[in-house]
């Protein structure tokens, strides 16, 4: 939030009242009279946010998901000013440019093709939104921190559980903000799920359920699609696609989603919903600083029925069925239950006693952590405060840890034994070199 604009609107003596400002604009001419026309808006009245106070945003690889982010969690912010947006792809450059400056009636949005140049150039940015794909995730976060911006990042934050540590270590070194787009962190009917088991009132917790896509395999596909014409670096620049992904030839599948269950650039179907539900267990349990020390291998294709258990005996069983919505968490204990997903009205319970009270839950955890039940919100006031958001890289890493940790024991075929702690396999060569992936030049983090 730089004091810059304020001061080239202000001048170096502080504050002057508008009777003041217009007197010496009549002094000085009628060529310095135009500023009179300013909206009280854009100078901080109007119940407007002074642009000196403003947090100043950019974007990195803004597709469908990165504009509802934009669009709901940032635009309608009075103290967020977004400026400009980084993306390979010219036609998402474009789209976020126009959707930018409709909203704030100007052509401001700026638009850049190369990650590099927009950081570097881009000192006003305090932080940005990165919604590539998965592959670009934990790079561009590293990428940004180091740049001095602090971080929103979609999910799933990282791709190896090595870029994982390398996002944690970013945030420590650089002293930066960030979250990663579990969302469902910050909405009611989960934190009222989490809210049952941390109070106690499902009796002992000893298993929890975390939903996985139904979709896809965790054995992805590594072929290669049929190489097609490259179109103008301007529409495409195919090589920062791929990023620090392995080179394949160009095809536009990938671009168009295709991407999907392709070992290179995805995190199976585990990752898919796992980044999500994982934490969201892991955090209900109180247990985000840490990942689990056994995973089971399941003789299927998706690992559907895998139980994770972490150190204290506690159960996360990876399911693909048992809710009617999408990134589905369900929490057992000894004297009930409760199961919540996308789209649930109210979360499901063993007794309705057990939401007699949903409004207070929700309202004395917001007391209790000072958060916002909005993601991008939650974020947002992180960086005002400095304070650590929900979904923070400690959450993101152990959770991303149990789900690469979980896809590696389907690969090997065998059951694993991991010190969250070490970050490493015990006693198991074959799968520690499983938890870094090679980088392309110059993409090394």
């Amino acid at each position: 939030m730089s004091t810059r604009i304020g001061s080239a609107l202000l001048g170096t003596g502080g504050a002057v009242s508008r009777r003041g400002f217009l007197k010496r604009a009549a002094a000085a001419g009628g060529t310095i009279a135009m500023p009179v026309l300013v909206p009280a808006s854009a100078l901080g009245g109007d119940g407007a946010v002074a642009p000196s106070e403003r947090i100043v945003m950019g974007g990195i690889g803004i597709g469908g998901r990165g504009s509802a982010d934009l669009g709901h969690g940032i635009l309608p912010e009075k103290d967020v000013q977004f400026v400009a947006v980084c993306d390979v792809r010219k036609d998402r450059r474009e789209a976020v440019k126009r959707m930018v400056d409709a909203k704030y009636g100007n052509q401001d949005c700026a638009t850049y093709i190369d990650i590099r140049e927009f950081l570097a150039t881009r000192t006003d940015i305090d932080a940005v939104l990165i919604a590539t794909s998965d592959r670009w995730h934990a790079t561009a976060s590293v990428l940004a921190m180091r740049a001095g911006k602090d971080v929103y990042c979609e999910k799933p934050g990282s791709m190896t559980i090595a870029q994982g540590q390398a996002v944690v270590e970013a945030v420590r070194r650089y002293g930066r903000v960030f979250q990663t787009g579990t969302q469902r962190l910050s909405e009611a009917n989960f934190t009222v799920a989490n809210e049952l088991l941390r109070l106690g009132r499902l009796g002992e917790v000893r298993r929890v359920r975390a939903h996985i896509a139904p979709w896809d395999s965790a054995y992805m596909n590594r072929a290669w699609l049929p190489a097609e014409p490259e179109p103008p670096r301007d529409e495409l620049d195919w090589d920062a696609w791929l990023g620090p992904a392995p080179w394949r030839p160009y095809n536009p599948r990938y671009v168009k989603g295709g991407w999907h269950g392709q070992y290179d650039f995805h995190t199976s179907c585990i990752g898919e919903w796992g980044s999500h539900t994982f934490a969201q267990c892991h955090v209900a349990l109180g247990l985000g600083h840490t990942a689990p020390v056994f995973y089971g291998y399941v003789n299927n294709d998706s690992s559907d029925g895998m139980v994770m258990r972490f150190a204290n005996g506690v159960e996360m069983i990876s399911q693909r069925s048992g809710w009617h919505g999408s990134c589905g968490v369900r929490y057992e204990g000894s004297e009930g239950w409760v199961s919540c997903a996308d789209g649930y009205q109210r979360p499901e319970v063993s007794h309705p006693s057990l939401l007699g009270d949903y409004a207070k839950l929700v309202s004395d955890y917001q007391a209790r952590t000072e958060r916002s039940m909005g993601h991008m919100r939650n974020f947002l006031d992180c960086v005002r405060t400095r304070q650590q958001p929900v979904a923070n890289a400690s959450v993101m890493h152990h959770s991303m840890a149990s789900v690469h940790a979980a896809n590696i024991a389907m690969w090997l075929k065998r059951d694993m034994h991991f010190d969250p702690a070490k970050d490493e396999f015990i006693n198991d060569p074959e799968a520690n070199r499983m938890r870094s992936r090679a980088s392309r030049q110059p993409w090394q983090i």
